[in-house]
């Protein structure tokens, strides 16, 4: 297959900045809208991001990167002069990161489908990042005015609120958990500062109250650290599955990991392997992460609430919003 023009690479950069801030940042951050349109029209920092693998090219790593090490912009000519200034620092943390965005909040949409299964649990968290959504039962909840409180009612437990259609089977209580562990290419540790400072460079500015509820979550993290192992969920989930607890339900999940994972046939591969644990799978990704989910319609920018492959409900990526479709559909 012949490798793509120079010319053509930057075409394609171009349209995926354009899209990013159109489809993405224009509802979320309108700073990050108006800095990815001046990324997607400025041929000098395409042709250098054009350079880099096609995993590296992404928007979310270069607005982290350039938070990382600067702080947000003011504006896009404020961005593309720290930039310009400053290319080889930011290539660096851009090189040796990935985009690990641990959204503790996404449990809030996790947890109505956790309930429902067999108590207690055994979490096993592909793409866990630092962990924080190991820790569901030690949250608080908000679904539209009925409150979940925190399994074993630990102290200053971030609030995390969401909003629910009438469908969606909201808990009385919170789950029991007596296992967890998570997977991860390059595991975070909710106690090493630099760590920390990169899931904080991942959030986005003008979402109101994330930053907040990251340090919350984080204090809870840092309490009992979450256990979270170095590997490759292709090839090492079976091991770390091994360690859980027999007699609780073990549940393998994960949210917005598997776009990463870009060979269709691996992904394949990893859902058969969760299959062949016997484990509950838990699912939060875009629809169409599997091609049997492309028919499914959706509205946009939601993520698609699987388990066992079977769709149950359309959720916000950021955990601020569930729309239970199972048994409507």
């Amino acid at each position: 297959m012949p490798e793509e023009s120079s010319d053509n690479s930057v075409s394609r950069l171009s349209r995926i900045y354009a899209d990013f801030a159109d489809l993405e940042a224009a509802a979320r951050s309108p700073l990050y809208a108006e800095i990815c349109r001046g990324v997607a029209g400025d041929m000098a920092l395409l042709v250098k991001l054009a350079e880099l693998p096609l995993e590296k090219q992404q928007p979310n790593l270069l607005l982290a990167a350039m938070k990382y090490l600067f702080g947000t912009a003011l504006d896009w000519p404020q961005f593309r002069k720290r930039a310009e200034a400053h290319w080889d620092a930011v290539l660096v943390v851009i090189m040796a990161r990935r985009t690990q965005t641990n959204e503790p909040a996404r449990c809030a949409t996790l947890l109505p489908l956790l309930a429902l299964l067999p108590q207690p649990l055994a979490l096993l968290e592909v793409g866990a990042s630092a962990g924080l959504c190991l820790l569901p039962d030690k949250y608080a909840y908000d679904f539209g005015g009925r409150v979940t409180g925190p399994t074993r009612g630990e102290d200053a437990a971030p609030l995390f609120h969401c909003a629910v259609n009438d469908a969606t089977p909201v808990p009385r209580k919170n789950i029991d958990v007596v296992w967890r562990a998570g997977l991860d290419l390059n595991p975070l540790d909710v106690r090493a500062e630099s760590d920390v400072r990169w899931l904080h460079a991942l959030v986005w500015p003008g979402e109101g109250e994330r930053g907040r509820l990251l340090d919350e979550a984080l204090a809870v993290a840092r309490r009992d650290p979450p256990r979270v192992v170095k590997g490759d969920l292709r090839h090492d989930l079976a091991a770390l599955a091994a360690e859980a607890t027999r007699d609780a339900t073990l549940v393998v999940f994960h949210s917005a990991v598997l776009a990463y994972v870009p060979d269709m046939a691996d992904r394949l591969a990893f859902a058969e392997s969760v299959k062949q644990l016997g484990a509950q799978w838990v699912s939060n990704e875009s629809a169409n992460v599997f091609r049997a989910a492309d028919m499914l319609a959706r509205p946009w920018g939601r993520f698609l609430l699987s388990l066992n492959n079977i769709p149950q409900a359309y959720a916000d990526g950021h955990g601020a919003a569930l729309d239970w479709i199972a048994g409507l559909v």
